[in-house]
């Protein structure tokens, strides 16, 4: 097997911990000796073991490292975290050689884990697969580059392009959609939208049609409109509300003074300093037309019922970008677009 096809398996790894490893990055390893995989493991959640160490822990015969080859998604970490730095643990099992696939851009790391194990006389290649590997990384990456958060719009519309009928909440997706919707719920870390939509829908934001982690939820109430009752509220998720009165805690609600003026800017920095790595806004129209003008997105998610006309109500945003994929729910299609 290639570099490139050992790559693909710490890939498929580190894909297990999606949404789980927040504020860490997704990370696969693998381990060869004799062209054989004799350890696997990946990041399985934050605070816990990094994929090296896990991949380290299932070799049976620690004899072999020494003659073995040990491949990772992302940079070998070189600075003391929740747990020791996995570079020199790979010099101190004294592997024979390392294969990454892309550096890691967080200012600890940034090639400080690849020196390490240079120092140590251990054969390094990076690069394999490195634009794949960057991707799997998005969040984490975005994150530390542009000092906010990965950005993921969301909506559903109708045939004639309307998110509700009459401005009434009106459900256009059908049960397959609402599925992946929770799913993608489960994978990103903060889901978002603004009082208006809050107080109409009154959503919990939480992945109860599957099994998977809710996302911190965040609100966007300015004037503090929505009833301390309402669904958004409750115990199931953190919640993030961001206001222009008050700065305080209350149990799993966190209140976050926020200025009108350059509102977006200040939010993302905001949400810069929570650590939150991604987010899903779902609206509603306002707040995803805000996004859209500022052209702060990375990614948007367009479901449509092509067999609903809802003739009147409120107006889905202009998006006028053409998808990058199409997926098809039954009566469902499913827009996905891709900024980059």
């Amino acid at each position: 097997m290639t570099d490139e096809m050992y790559m693909k398996r710490c890939m498929e790894l580190a894909q297990k911990g999606l949404g789980k490893t927040y504020p860490n990055p997704l990370v696969g390893s693998v381990i060869v000796h004799n062209n054989k995989i004799i350890g696997e493991g990946y990041h399985e959640k934050a605070g816990e073991n990094h994929a090296e160490i896990n991949a380290i822990n299932s070799v049976q015969n620690k004899s072999l490292l020494r003659e073995a080859t040990i491949y990772v998604s992302l940079e070998p970490c070189a600075h003391f975290g929740k747990t020791p730095p996995c570079a020199n643990k790979i010099v101190d099992m004294e592997f024979k050689k390392v294969v990454i696939g892309t550096l890691d851009v967080h200012e600890k790391v940034d090639g400080k884990g690849k020196q390490i194990l240079e120092e140590a006389g251990i054969e390094v290649v990076s690069g394999i697969l490195e634009k794949e590997c960057k991707e799997l990384n998005k969040r984490f990456f975005t994150f530390h580059q542009k000092k906010r958060p990965y950005i993921i719009l969301k909506w559903a519309q109708s045939a004639d392009g309307f998110l509700d009928k009459d401005f009434k909440t009106t459900q256009i997706s059908n049960a397959l959609s609402k599925q992946f919707v929770h799913t993608m719920r489960s994978e990103e870390h903060a889901i978002l939208i603004g009082s208006k939509t809050a107080l109409v829908d009154n959503a919990s934001l939480t992945t109860r049609e599957i099994s998977g982690t809710n996302p911190v939820r965040i609100l966007i109430d300015l004037s503090l409109k929505v009833p301390g009752d309402f669904k958004i509220y409750n115990s199931e998720a953190p919640t993030l509300v961001f206001n222009s009165e008050k700065n305080s805690v209350e149990d799993n609600v966190k209140f976050i003074k926020i200025e009108k003026e350059n509102f977006l800017d200040d939010l993302m920095q905001k949400l810069y300093e929570q650590q939150i790595q991604s987010v899903i806004v779902e609206g509603g129209s306002f707040t995803l037309s805000k996004f859209i003008e500022a052209d702060l997105w990375d990614e948007a998610v367009v479901i449509k019922n092509e067999n609903i006309n809802l003739v009147n109500g409120t107006k889905a945003p202009d998006f006028n970008f053409m998808p990058e994929n199409i997926k098809t729910f039954r009566d469902n299609i499913i827009e996905f677009h891709n900024k980059v």
